[in-house]
């Protein structure tokens, strides 16, 4: 029976994990929503995130530049779309799919010369008590630090969003950035400083990817990933405890589908690898049925572009 706990414990452990990326992601993307901006690049920051990090590390060896690099990379590919988006005023959705495609483009072509180098182990926390406490241990213990701080950030965010003088002022300029700088609010920098925290958070993401999940370097390691948190975002109704949920549900179908190809379920591996994707816009459009509380959540102004007369 003990053994039996430990399993589901050590499964329980892996849904965790698989779940980081898209939170970070998702939670950085929705703080940059809440400004009213609609950034599709999340796909392509993370996975320039990603072979920035593992990258540095192979240079370095040092894991605290990497995981720095991958965030100081995503902010920088957020600048860029911040410049293009709010200063030359370009469509927020034709710029942010061209930042994805540029962004996989590099990473491929960056990515060639780290193809089949091993990555360096990250430490974990608490090791010793991972073993010694039955079905808790590996759910709380043994992992590394972005993990813990990935779990906590919705939490963080959603004080951050309701009880935050800064937070309010994001959330107004997100639903009238007119208003807003009629109050004397600097729309364009609180719509910069979302788009670059989200860009960062995205690095971050691509960093636990590259160095932590799967620690090498895999051509589109992120799979999807920056456009599932997107979904998550919409879907979620711009609730950062809702972000939570989804990605754990993601994350729990993703350890599913690779134990069912494991134990050899005669399923197409092609289905089974699309599984996670589909069963959470299943499970998350069901959640979010409600039509009106998605209305009221949903920032007024997101995707369109604010340009202030003089």
């Amino acid at each position: 029976m003990s053994f039996d706990i430990n399993f589901i414990g050590i499964l329980i452990g892996a849904i965790m994990a698989s779940s980081v990326p898209l939170i970070l992601a998702a939670c950085g993307e929705l703080i940059t929503e809440r400004s009213g901006v609609l950034n599709l690049g999340v796909e392509g920051m993370m996975i320039i995130g990603a072979i920035s990090g593992f990258a540095l590390m192979v240079v370095t060896d040092n894991l605290f530049l990497a995981v720095m690099g991958s965030m100081l990379s995503g902010l920088i590919i957020s600048i860029i779309f911040a410049l293009l988006t709010q200063s030359l005023l370009t469509n927020h959705v034709a710029t942010g799919l061209a930042l994805t495609i540029f962004g996989i483009g590099m990473s491929a072509m960056i990515g060639k010369n780290f193809v089949g180098i091993p990555g360096k182990e990250f430490p974990l926390l608490f090791v010793n008590l991972k073993e010694s406490v039955p079905f808790f241990g590996p759910i709380i213990f043994g992992h590394s630090i972005i993990l813990y701080f990935a779990f906590l950030l919705p939490f963080l965010t959603n004080y951050f969003l309701k009880n935050t003088k800064v937070g309010l002022i994001v959330r107004a300029v997100g639903d009238s950035p007119t208003s807003a700088s009629n109050q004397g609010i600097n729309v364009l920098l609180v719509r910069y400083s979302c788009i670059l925290y989200g860009g960062a958070m995205c690095g971050l993401a691509g960093a636990y990817l590259s160095l932590i999940y799967t620690p090498q370097w895999i051509e589109n390691m992120t799979g999807g990933r920056g456009w599932i948190a997107l979904a998550l975002v919409v879907f979620a109704t711009w609730s950062p405890i809702k972000v939570l949920i989804g990605a754990l549900i993601f994350g729990g179908i993703t350890i599913l589908q690779l134990h069912m190809q494991a134990v050899g379920l005669r399923i197409p591996v092609q289905l089974l690898s699309a599984l996670p994707y589909i069963m959470t816009i299943i499970v998350l459009v069901v959640i979010s049925r409600d039509s009106r509380k998605i209305k009221l959540n949903t920032p007024t102004s997101l995707g369109q572009i604010f340009y202030k007369e003089k």
